[in-house]
């Protein structure tokens, strides 16, 4: 019953207010000091410029008072929603429950730290509404360490550039905005949230980017340094995977078995001759042992493109997803 109940109130705010201009999502880890003049300076921003708006601060697990903080001041104003996590469990996972409650059709996410200006949003806000899906910050003169944080952040932009062939200057930089629903199915995980251009880029939105301001941290530490290098090279290869393979699985672990099985045969059939024509021993030789392996690793390979076939079916197929996505749809009889 309760799993009902939470489904029904889910149901209902993902409904859009079509009175609100923006939902702003603030990631929020241990930024109590930070949070009061955060949420300050956004309603501040969006007031002067006109906008309606709605503030959802997603916690994700804080240890430091953020939680009690944001329960307090959401019970005092009507423009802040508070989420707080059970625990935590990362940037990724606190914005995909701030895109599950946004009601707005725009959405705006900024880091919880004051480094974001929260005074850029009506800049991404007017570019997204050119007829843009996803509108990218670019800190231009960022307020970081140069070793610890410019350099790896340099390096993963041209890598990420690269693999998933969205050109952005700063994939790292949280301060976003996105169309509702370019987001409403895209299912996070991981460190995905870095990569929500690239997502977005699979789904066909159109991707801007416009330099925004960055300031230096206040209060407190950064939560994030090179320990997350890893995990960010594994989900860029999930996102090189589903970009390139999402539809045909089967083209790439068929490609790759086809080639072992091919070649293994190969083997085995030279192996062959030198055993029946030319009566030489083949038993101990290493090259036996390569060429039942590569045929087997072949066969493994076919099978697992069979499989990730079926997966990729049952996975479009249960859910109602098409695999193309329509922009628009043009003329008098349109249904």
């Amino acid at each position: 019953m309760r799993a009902l109940i939470e489904e029904g109130i889910g149901r209902r705010l993902l409904e859009r207010d079509e009175s609100l201009a923006v939902s702003v999502i603030v990631p929020v880890y241990n930024e109590v000091e930070s949070l009061p003049h955060l949420i300050a300076e956004i309603a501040k921003s969006l007031t002067e410029s006109g906008l309606s708006y709605e503030i959802i601060c997603v916690d994700d697990g804080s240890k430091d008072g953020s939680a009690q903080l944001l329960k307090l001041e959401a019970q005092k104003r009507p423009d802040l929603k508070a989420v707080l996590l059970r625990r935590n469990y990362g940037q990724t996972a606190a914005m995909a429950a701030g895109f599950y409650y946004a009601r707005s059709h725009s959405i705006v996410t900024l880091d919880g730290d004051l480094q974001n200006d929260p005074a850029d949003i009506p800049l991404l806000l007017a570019k997204l509404a050119e007829g843009y899906d996803l509108v990218s910050g670019w800190r231009q003169k960022r307020q970081d360490a140069a070793l610890t944080r410019l350099l790896p952040s340099k390096l993963a932009n041209l890598l990420i550039g690269k693999v998933t062939g969205v050109k952005l200057h700063d994939y790292g930089c949280s301060l976003k905005a996105y169309r509702a629903e370019v987001v409403a199915d895209m299912n996070l995980y991981g460190e995905l949230h870095r990569f929500l251009p690239a997502l977005a880029y699979i789904e066909g939105a159109n991707i801007t980017e416009i330099p925004v301001r960055h300031h230096a941290r206040r209060f407190g530490q950064s939560k994030y340094g090179l320990g997350r290098t890893f995990r960010v090279v594994m989900d860029l290869l999930t996102i090189y995977f589903m970009k390139t393979f999402l539809t045909r699985p089967m083209h790439v672990f068929g490609l790759f078995g086809l080639l072992s099985t091919a070649l293994g045969t190969v083997l085995g059939l030279y192996l062959t001759f030198l055993k029946l024509g030319l009566g030489q021993s083949i038993g101990n030789r290493p090259l036996l042992i390569l060429a039942v392996l590569l045929v087997v690793g072949g066969v493994q390979l076919f099978s697992f493109g069979l499989l990730a076939e079926l997966l990729m079916r049952t996975y479009h197929e249960s859910q109602g997803r098409p695999i193309y996505r329509v922009r628009e749809v043009v003329g008098k009889n349109v249904n």
